[in-house]
Parts: C-alpha cells; structure tokens; sequence
C-alpha cells in the first residue's frame, strides 16, 4: 500500500442507531458470514495473510456496562458530555468499516470481574461495618487507622487469615500511592462474568465477527481483571503483582504474548520485514485506555523505540469517567477529564501519535503504508 485508500461504504446490515442501543445483538451469525463473504467479493478485499503492512485495532473494554447509561450499564463512561462511549463507538465503528480493507487484526479486551474483588465495596467495611459506597477512594493511612477493614467474607473467600489480608490491603494501597496514579478506587460492580454487562456491546461483536469473515482474520478476545487481589486496569500487566509478605499473587502476571504480538515479534503476523502499525481505542481514556498505552510505551522503549511512532490513539474514540452529580446540575461527583487529557499528551510526547478517526489515514502523521 501506498498514498490514498480507498475508503469503503458502509455495509448493508450496520446502522449506526444501533451503537445506542443496548438490547441490540446482530443478525443470526450465518446471515452474518454470508453478507461478509458478497461483501469481500463486491469491494476485491484479500485474506489477511497478504497484508504488506500489518495493522493491528486494538479496542479496549468496549463492553455493555461502560457504553450504554443505566440500567443497561452500571459503569458508564458518558464522559462531560453525557453521550461519550456512545459516540465514541459509533464513530469507531465508522472507522473500522471504512478502512476495513486494510485492517489486519481486531483484537478486544474484556474487563472481568468476579463479585470480591479489593476495588469493589463488598471487600471492605468501614467503622461503622458498612461497605464503603462506590467512587471512594481509600488511602492506606485509612487503613493503617482502621478507618476501613477487610470483609471477613472475603477472606473466606480467599481461604486466608483476616488479619492477612488487612496486611494486604495496606500493602497495595502502598504499592498504589508509590506510582503516583490514584488511590484505591471503589468502583460500582462492573463487568461480572456471567452477566449482560460483561458482553462486547452488539455492534462491536457484529463488526469483530464481520471482519473475521470478510479477510480471514483470527481476530482475539484478551480477557484481563479477573484477580481478587489486584486491580488490572491495563490489559498488559496487573497494578500490583506481589503479596506484602513477598509472594507473588497467584497468576497476576504481564500479558508477555500480547505485547509480542502487538509489536510483531510473534504470532501469525510476525513481522518478517513486514510494517506494523497499532491503533488503539476504548473505554476509559482516563483509566484502562491510559494505562494499557503507558505499559505498551514502557515495553516500546525496552524492546525497539522506533515503533513508538507506528502507534495511533483514536482521541475522539475514549472518553474519561465522568460521573454528574444528581444534587448539582451541571457538576460532576467524580470528573476525570484532566486525567484523560494529560494521558494524551504524555503520549504526544513520547512520539506516539494521538490522532482523529474521522481524518483520512493517509494524512495522519508518519502513516508509511
């Protein structure tokens, strides 16, 4: 490839509507498989494995409890708008049916989560034996206070002492506050296995299935969170990995495959002199966004440097959390929108490229394709 693409038409089964609804699924998947296949026919698309330039879309935690508003989604990213993952995957999906003739693989991540989990309320009580409301931030000098403890469920659940785990605890809000990040954060329950908010919304799933057909793509799920003792906002590596005695948590560990592949170290698409190119998008750009991006810079830098400018972040595809506050019209409870931004340009000045999904491809900076 090289200069202009050839930009796609939208097929005939995607109707944008449908990236606001959240009952939406997508059509019965052989109806599905046999629309791809005329599809590939009438627009002369190829297999995958020809692809000169590999790329790769990397859509992280597009799923129903971060994309659609209550009661379909209990975390929803709306960001200031009100409307933000909403829009944000509509105009992903734009993209990804536009340029889908190019795009090597789509790889999704899939936050999941299990109902005791350190970051939701059940695992903690307050002094008044409470479990602490979501959106808290609990510090570890709180916990050294005994402003909060362990749930003596939860260590049961665990099979292990409570004074073990209120050890713990202390411990990775330690390990928390010494990266500079964010306190402990009590989120609402989110992403549980097993439930609707779990899913890839249905447009999402639809698009990843469609491509698959349309070039033969082994396009991936990466499932990522599942560890009670750990958050794992990012898909690459979990935020603590150790227990406060010196152990390692029971398989919290870096997603070495992943990042190998991303970079075209490894896999079907190794690079063999071959180009590769990595656009990322997803919720929250404030969170899981921002710190799978900072992990893959961190493992750019040690393996090759260079590819830093083959990266590509879709900013009108993530939104930061923002939650209102229903007692002040206009006002947030929590607002994470500087977080987002300074992610942003962290990443701008790291020499990756932050970039628009609505602006042709050829003109986005340093595109070699």
């Amino acid at each position: 490839m090289s200069g202009y693409v050839r930009p796609l038409t939208l097929p005939p089964h995607y109707d944008p509507k449908n990236c606001y609804l959240a009952d939406y699924s997508h059509p019965d998947t052989r109806v599905l498989m046999d629309a791809a296949l005329v599809w590939r026919g009438q627009n002369g698309l190829t297999p995958v494995g020809n692809d000169e330039v590999i790329i790769n879309v990397t859509a992280i935690d597009n799923q129903r409890d971060f994309v659609f508003p209550p009661p379909y989604g209990t975390l929803f990213v709306g960001g200031r708008s009100g409307t933000g993952a909403m829009d944000d995957q509509a105009r992903a999906m734009a993209f990804m049916y536009k340029y889908m003739g190019i795009i090597t693989e789509i790889n999704n991540t899939l936050d999941t989560h299990v109902v005791f989990q350190v970051f939701f309320g059940c695992a903690h009580l307050n002094k008044d034996g409470k479990n602490p409301a979501p959106y808290t931030q609990i510090s570890a000098d709180e916990y050294r206070r005994g402003d909060y403890r362990p749930n003596p469920e939860m260590a049961a659940q665990l099979g292990v002492d409570p004074v073990w785990l209120q050890k713990q605890f202390i411990y990775y809000c330690e390990q928390l506050e010494s990266t500079g990040r964010y306190k402990l954060t009590i989120w609402p329950d989110h992403c549980l296995l097993g439930t609707p908010g779990h899913q890839l919304t249905g447009v999402m799933n639809e698009m990843r299935m469609f491509h698959a057909w349309a070039r033969g793509a082994n396009n991936r799920l990466e499932v990522k969170g599942g560890n009670p003792l750990t958050e794992h906002y990012s898909v690459f590596k979990p935020e603590v990995m150790t227990t406060w005695d010196g152990q390692a948590i029971p398989g919290a560990q870096k997603n070495v495959e992943f990042l190998r592949r991303l970079m075209g170290l490894s896999g079907q698409h190794a690079r063999k002199n071959k180009r590769v190119i990595n656009i990322l998008w997803g919720q929250a750009l404030s969170h899981c966004v921002a710190w799978a991006i900072d992990d893959f810079l961190v493992e750019i830098n040690a393996q090759d440097p260079s590819l830093l400018k083959t990266v590509y972040i879709l900013e009108d595809c993530s939104s930061p959390v923002c939650v209102p506050n229903p007692d002040v019209p206009g006002a947030f409870y929590v607002d994470f929108t500087p977080e987002g931004q300074a992610a942003l340009d962290r990443f701008r000045n790291a020499g990756m490229n932050v970039v628009k999904s609505t602006d042709p491809i050829e003109s986005w900076p340093n595109i070699q394709l």
